[in-house]
């Protein structure tokens, strides 16, 4: 898996996890079972998570912890899903959030 991640740290021990595949629209990567979406993202190159309502501007990782709606994704078409406090799992579909979302009937 080519990714960001620091595989080898002098202190740090990663234990080993499964890995598992994921969409982002519509173009497939992989990722840790468990980790947040965010993560992964951020691990696979993608520094855009979604563009604010408003001002059309470019949002990313950021708080971590759930708070600051940056992140906020559609996330197997559930809308404003927090990708920095969600698991990813196998076979999940995330797609970048246009505006507040729009819910599908």
């Amino acid at each position: 898996m080519t990714s960001l991640r620091i595989d080898k740290h002098p202190v740090l021990n990663f234990p080993e996890r499964k890995i598992v595949n994921f969409n982002f629209e519509g173009k497939q990567y992989q990722g840790f079972a468990g980790e947040p979406v965010a993560a992964a993202l951020h691990a696979a190159g993608i520094r855009t998570l979604r563009h604010s309502p408003q001002k059309n501007r470019a949002r990313g990782f950021f708080c971590a912890i759930g708070r600051c709606s940056s992140c906020i994704m559609e996330v197997d078409g559930q809308i404003n899903t927090m990708t920095c406090i969600t698991p990813l799992a196998e076979g999940m579909q995330i797609r970048m959030q246009k505006g507040h979302g729009t819910i599908k009937a």
